[in-house]
């Protein structure tokens, strides 16, 4: 028989401990969310709201407990703030809503924190402010990114806002890598420097990475290749980043899905000349209409090595220039470490590609590197070796988990008072 408990039972219940972080990556016209358990690292519920501002928004919500299956809302959804109280809605429904007392804290991605924010921060008036600042060299990220915080403030304005920063983990490269050869005064006054992003991906795939060998990060120097639709590379020498491909914005560095990556920037100017094309149909060819997709007409990895398996010259120059790229900063990123101990694939295309990583890998073996093909099919959500017992250097797939990363950081940050980390200021 099942009793209810009395009041007076319930009065001298022990208070609950907040455990619980929300955490929010809001985009120009979409919201994604995850609800964590910071005790266990578990998750409770996940959501995706896209199209806002459009009649055909949608709200894809999925409880993670207890095998309920997603629910869907569409319809329009004005703006951020629909869009975030449509999520607590969906939470609430679960018994997860946002007035829990075992929520405690909400952590937001932030795609640019200049130099000033070299760690999670609680929000603030003035921390809001420098995130506005640095608008002008994060124009599509940051403005959303304030949207979302700001939303979240004003649902719940007693909780803490922690802001966790794409470009934090970069902020420990040397200046000889950060800094571009170009007027330092010009450079200075208008922030111009490599900054690098998915920080929170290379900083959680590095430390898996250590993990998985068996050793502490401070003890591993290791590549990291965060291969997406957006990709990156960073080497991280004892836990720090001392170099990555991305700079003062996401175009640089690797062949991307629609992002040309490396470019002499001199081709720009040519283009004003000789094409008439303005400085922003000069950035969406760059950003949107490049890469893969303005190689081959493809961004998905699963399409393009499907159409070289039949043939498609196109895609095969398209891989093979991919590949290129690749290879090019993991030899150039061994000689900026002088030791790898591991090289980590990770993201959509890092993780499931076998080819690309047999790939980038080939031909590697005087650096210590070489991939083990029964190993390499293997299809798995944990992390994994894919290199020979005998190569020097070992090759790991290592799954992302940028949300868990950023609870673990929000988590840690309220749990010891909101302390934050002494940053210096680029002011």
């Amino acid at each position: 028989m099942t009793t209810t408990p009395s009041p007076d039972h319930e009065s001298t219940a022990a208070p609950v401990e907040p455990h619980r972080v929300l955490v929010l990556n809001s985009g120009s016209s979409s919201v994604k969310y995850q609800l964590l358990d910071a005790r266990d690292r578990s998750r409770l519920a996940s959501g995706l709201v896209e199209r806002i501002g459009e009649e055909t928004s949608r709200l894809v919500h999925t409880p993670l407990t207890g095998g309920a299956e997603p629910r869907e809302r569409t319809g329009k959804i004005a703006d951020h703030e629909e869009a975030l109280k449509a999520a607590a809605e969906e939470l609430a429904a679960d018994g997860l809503g946002l007035d829990s007392p075992e929520l405690a804290a909400i952590g937001h991605r932030v795609v640019h924190g200049g130099l000033r924010f070299s760690a999670p921060t609680v929000v603030t008036d003035e921390v809001l402010k420098e995130i506005e600042r640095l608008v002008p060299v994060a124009p599509l990220h940051n403005p959303a990114n304030i949207t979302g915080i700001r939303t979240a403030q004003a649902l719940r304005p007693d909780l803490p806002q922690v802001a966790v920063f794409d470009t934090a983990f970069h902020t420990t490269m040397p200046e000889a890598a950060a800094r571009y050869a170009i007027d330092v005064e010009t450079a200075d006054a208008h922030r111009i420097r490599r900054y690098g992003f998915h920080g929170t991906s290379h900083a959680y795939v590095s430390r898996k990475t250590a993990e998985l060998l068996g050793k502490a990060p401070e003890e591993v120097n290791v590549i990291v290749l965060h291969l997406g639709n957006g990709a990156s590379a960073s080497a991280v020498a004892g836990g720090r980043c001392v170099e990555t491909s991305m700079g003062l914005t996401p175009l640089e560095g690797l062949v991307m899905g629609t992002r040309s990556g490396d470019i002499d920037p001199a081709v720009t100017f040519h283009l004003k000349r000789v094409a008439g094309m303005s400085a922003d149909e000069i950035d969406g060819l760059l950003n949107k209409r490049s890469g893969l997709v303005g190689l081959c007409g493809d961004n998905d990895m699963r399409v393009i090595r499907r159409r070289i398996d039949e043939g498609d010259e196109r895609a095969a120059l398209a891989f093979d220039i991919y590949i290129h790229r690749l290879k090019k900063y993991i030899g150039a990123y061994t000689a900026v470490l002088g030791r790898v101990d591991a090289v980590a694939f990770t993201a959509g295309v890092g993780e499931n590609a076998a080819p690309v990583r047999e790939a980038a890998i080939a031909g590697l073996e005087e650096l210590g590197m070489a991939v083990d093909a029964s190993l390499n099919s293997v299809r798995s959500s944990q992390p994994r070796l894919i290199s020979p017992e005998y190569a020097r250097v070992a090759v790991a797939v290592v799954p992302t988990d940028e949300e868990l990363e950023i609870a673990e950081q929000t988590f840690a940050l309220v749990s010891r008072g909101g302390a934050a980390d002494p940053a210096h200021s680029d002011n």
